[in-house]
Order: structure tokens, then sequence, then C-alpha cells
């Protein structure tokens, strides 16, 4: 394990995603990571330091596509099973957190994995230079993005701005209020938008067992 985690009480967890065994390590709480410092700053909490359910929602989904030679990009990645589950599934994947903790996390379990996977640290509301240079992703990807309503308007300004045309976005969200901050955006600038629920076997907290999985498909441009 990277020794940057080694001021962390850490425990680790068997994942089966599809034919995957993985073993994905994180902080044993969350709660015992809260900076009240940060918090007063921009009301930043360590959500990234949790496996959630629809992280396991969006890695199974992940784990049945043929990704093989596909740019993909996970958007406030935590802990990094999807992101993971992608570069084993032959993708070109960049995983982004604005918590440098949660990268750091990320790169020691894919490193665990055997997975190739870059991390860059990504404000949504400033996006840094390097991001918007590289070349359009075929695919962006996250898990549970929308627990703040600042997020969707924050993820449908950005992730424009990553996809290539025609190129699709996949939100797996646990029915969160806030998740028409993002949809309604996309789909009035002409994506068009399927829902799949998802019932998982994962823990349940207050939204319930099911999880949306969304995905948006980028418009043409006309000439």
């Amino acid at each position: 394990m990277d020794d940057a985690l080694g001021r962390f009480d850490l425990t680790t967890y068997e994942v089966v995603v599809g034919s995957l065994r993985l073993s994905i390590t994180h902080p044993r709480s969350a709660e015992e990571l809260i900076d009240e410092t940060e918090y007063e700053h921009d009301e930043r909490l360590p959500y990234w330091a949790e496996l959630w359910p629809s992280a396991l929602v969006l890695a199974e989904h992940l784990a049945a596509r043929d990704l093989r030679g596909r740019r993909v990009i996970e958007l406030g990645c935590g802990i990094g099973l999807p992101a993971i589950v992608a570069a084993l599934a032959g993708a070109d994947v960049l995983a982004t957190d604005w918590y440098a903790d949660a990268l750091a996390f990320t790169r020691a379990n894919a490193a665990a994995a055997g997975a190739a996977v870059q991390t860059l640290l990504v404000d949504w509301t400033a996006p840094p230079p390097e991001l918007l240079a590289m070349p359009a992703a075929d695919l962006v990807v996250g898990a549970d993005v929308l627990y703040e309503e600042r997020n969707g308007p924050a993820l449908a300004a950005l992730v424009p701005r990553l996809l290539a045309p025609s190129a699709e976005l996949v939100v797996a969200d646990p029915r969160r209020p806030h998740a028409a901050g993002l949809l309604d955006r996309l789909i009035g600038g002409g994506w068009s938008l399927s829902t799949t629920d998802v019932r998982h076997g994962g823990r349940v907290d207050e939204s319930g067992p099911i999880v949306h999985l969304h995905r948006l498909t980028a418009p043409v441009p006309t000439a």
C-alpha cells in the first residue's frame, strides 16, 4: 500500500464485480476525516472515503461493456472502483477528484488490482487547463456525484467540454433530489437520456435500494 496512506486507519474489502474479484482499501471511518476548516471554506466533506452503492452499480455496468481502446474519465472517483474496472476492461482511464487523498487511494487500489489508471486533481467549477487540453473522451462516468445542489450545474457546464460528439455520460445516482440540475440542463442542450433502475445488494441508506443509471448521449453539432 502507498506510504502516503500510512496516516489513515485503513480497512480493506473484497469486492466482486462481474468476473473480477478486487481488494479495495479505504479509510475505516469517513466521519473521522471531517475537517471543519475545509467545511467552512467550501462546505467540503470527505464523501470520497466510502464505497457507495452507486459506485458498485456503475462498476458492474462498466464491467459488462467492451471498453477496449476507449478513453474514459471518471468524475469524483473517490477510492476508484469504477475507474479500476474500466481500466481492467481495456479503457484508457483518467480518474479525477477534488481531494488529493482520494486520488492517492485510487492509485493504491489500482496498483493492487494491476490496473493502469491516471489521476488528476479537478475542481468542477474551475477545471485545470491540462484536463481541458486532453483529447475528448469517449465516455465520462460518475457515481453519486449529485448529492449537493451545486454539483448538477457545475457538471452540466463541464461535461460537454470533455466529451466528443455522440459520446456518452453515465451517472449512477441513488435518486438524489438534485439530479435534475444536471439532467434537465443537458436535455435542454440536446442530449438524449435513458434511465434504468438498478436494485443493488449493498448497504441501504436513506435513498433506498434503487440506483438510477442515467445514460446521456451528447448531440452531434449541426453545420
